[in-house]
């Protein structure tokens, strides 16, 4: 019988599924002896089916302004229970020390004072926002979603690439392609114990109504969306409607004396909760930009007097500008008193003239990110880059330093891939989504696995033509034998209880002249 992996090509990178030639690793033990004896035009015809299901089901994002589908590879990614549990505990450890950092920057400004960030390294940051100085959550959670990245490094160690507080997206294609590779390849889900992904809306609701004003005994939430122009509204959609919560844009929202309601059928209603999908900029246009229309005028007097949370809190972006990324590591020591977890990828601030020559006179063998930036774009890939482009970059650099960091080139591990009909190896990257209560983080297992399909591209952003796996984490072995089961009680897993998402529901209308504003959260991932 013929194997699906025969002649495929291990490089310099770490290939996650195999150690060697035919020799899988533990993780992926399962998974291998299950797709082996497959043929490979039977699995082209399950990924085209699974193709299929997506696009029935309406799971798209927005490129260059026209709804696409998402790609979704067949073969998942599957990561061990050890592994995950150092991501687990990294992730959550990094999240709470960019919390306490939050309430710092916006508070007594302890870390300034105590010499551990230089203060100039927030104040010059785009995304710090005056008009948040003072503004405590009700109980004291501003990073309600995290989106961390990571990649792994040539030794198989995970290395975090940046971190995402402001309104990271991605987390609707977990929960999709969970729900298309159950249907398209159930005997691999019956062969594996898989820890399900579908409790996400249930925890984040959890999560916000925890977050309500503290005098508030039964919360109302609402997911602010800047429209279907959107990139991300598929998820905004699908989010609202998993958490049985309305799906609002700035118009159906009211706020006076301080009190935010939203309109509806039988009049306007309390709101307590607003999980915001808009950027800082355009929330607000009595703080923010004034000509914003997809906003709410006045939310933001509403959050410092207590009547209202704003999720994600504003002004987060200062923590995860990429400049501040370099100091993330010492932020955990100062907070928390540990090592990381989790290292970052080597970087380099250009803090310093001997630095920036040392940058400038090394483009060629270095990776180039802009501190503000993200879906990939302005990042400079200096072994690949052109003569070119490389003088329009030391142009840039020497002009504005500060807006740039340096990063030597990360040999992102490949995972197997159907590409064209057969198995190939593709980098990947993992976006594990990190839900704080206020008491706990918890960590969504797994998260989303972007993979570059283009052969030895890097750049895993779906705007610049990635996709994504379904991505496994395996629960460890039970370490007893089970108990003589209670017939007197019945009880169903998360799994049996799950259901498919239905596709998105009617959209509406809006005006043209909205959809420029309507884009600026950026790409899904």
């Amino acid at each position: 019988m013929a194997d699906l992996f025969d002649g495929y090509p291990l490089g310099e990178q770490w290939d996650e599924m195999f150690g060697g030639p035919a020799q899988p690793r533990a993780a992926y033990l399962g998974l291998y002896g299950s797709l082996q004896p497959m043929a490979a035009d039977e699995l082209a015809a399950r990924a085209d089916l699974l193709s299929q299901t997506y696009r029935d089901a309406g799971v798209t994002f927005a490129h260059a302004g026209e709804e696409q589908p998402f790609p979704l590879d067949i073969v998942p990614r599957v990561i061990g229970p050890e592994e995950w549990a150092v991501i687990e505990r990294g992730v959550g450890q990094r999240v709470l020390a960019l919390e306490a950092f939050l309430a710092d920057v916006y508070g007594a400004g302890e870390v300034f004072d105590d010499g551990v960030v230089p203060r100039s390294v927030v104040t010059t940051s785009a995304h710090f926002h005056r008009q948040a100085h003072g503004l405590v959550p009700p109980n004291g959670v501003r990073v309600h979603v995290a989106g961390i990245d990571l990649v792994r490094d040539e030794a198989g160690d995970f290395r975090v690439l940046e971190d995402n507080l402001r309104s990271p997206s991605g987390v609707s294609y977990v929960i999709t392609n969970r729900s298309a590779m159950s249907q398209v390849l159930p005997e691999l889900f019956a062969d594996h114990r898989i820890q399900p992904v579908d409790d996400y809306p249930t925890r984040l609701l959890a999560a916000l109504k925890a977050s309500a004003p503290s005098n508030v005994a039964d919360p109302t939430v609402v997911v602010l969306t800047p429209g279907v122009y959107n990139s991300a509204y598929f998820e905004h959609a699908l989010l609202a409607r998993q958490m049985g919560v309305e799906l609002v844009e700035g118009r159906d929202l009211v706020c006076a004396g301080n009190q935010v309601s939203m309109r509806t059928t039988d009049g306007q209603r309390r709101v307590d909760v607003i999980y915001r999908r808009i950027d800082d900029e355009f929330l607000d246009p009595v703080h923010f930009r004034p000509d914003s229309v997809i906003g709410c005028a006045g939310v933001l007097n509403a959050a410092r007097a207590g009547r209202v949370t704003i999720a994600n809190a504003v002004g987060n972006g200062v923590a995860d500008d990429k400049l501040l990324y370099t100091w993330v590591p010492d932020l955990i020591r100062y907070y928390l008193g540990e090592d990381p977890v989790l290292q970052n990828a080597e970087t380099h601030r250009l803090d310093d003239e001997d630095t920036v020559e040392w940058v400038l006179d090394s483009l060629a063998e270095l990776v180039l990110k802009p501190v503000d930036g993200s879906g990939g774009k302005g990042i400079v890939i200096g072994p690949r880059a052109d003569e070119r482009t490389l003088t329009e970059l030391a142009l840039k650099v020497r002009a504005r330093p500060r807006d740039w960091i340096a990063q030597k080139p990360i040999g992102l591990s490949t995972v197997p891939t159907l590409v064209a009909g057969r198995i190939a190896p593709r980098h990947v990257d993992l976006r594990p989504f990190a839900v704080h209560d206020g008491s706990k983080v918890w960590v969504l297992p797994g998260g989303l696995t972007r993979v570059a399909l283009p052969e030895g591209e890097l750049v895993v952003n779906s705007s610049q033509g990635g996709g994504s796996k379904d991505t496994w984490v395996i629960s460890p072995p039970r370490t007893s034998e089970p108990a003589e089961p209670d017939l007197t009680r019945v009880e169903f897993s998360t799994e049996d209880l799950a259901a498919i998402a239905p596709d998105a529901g009617p959209l509406n209308d809006l005006a043209v002249g909205q959809s420029q504003q309507q884009q600026q959260a950026g790409p899904p991932c």
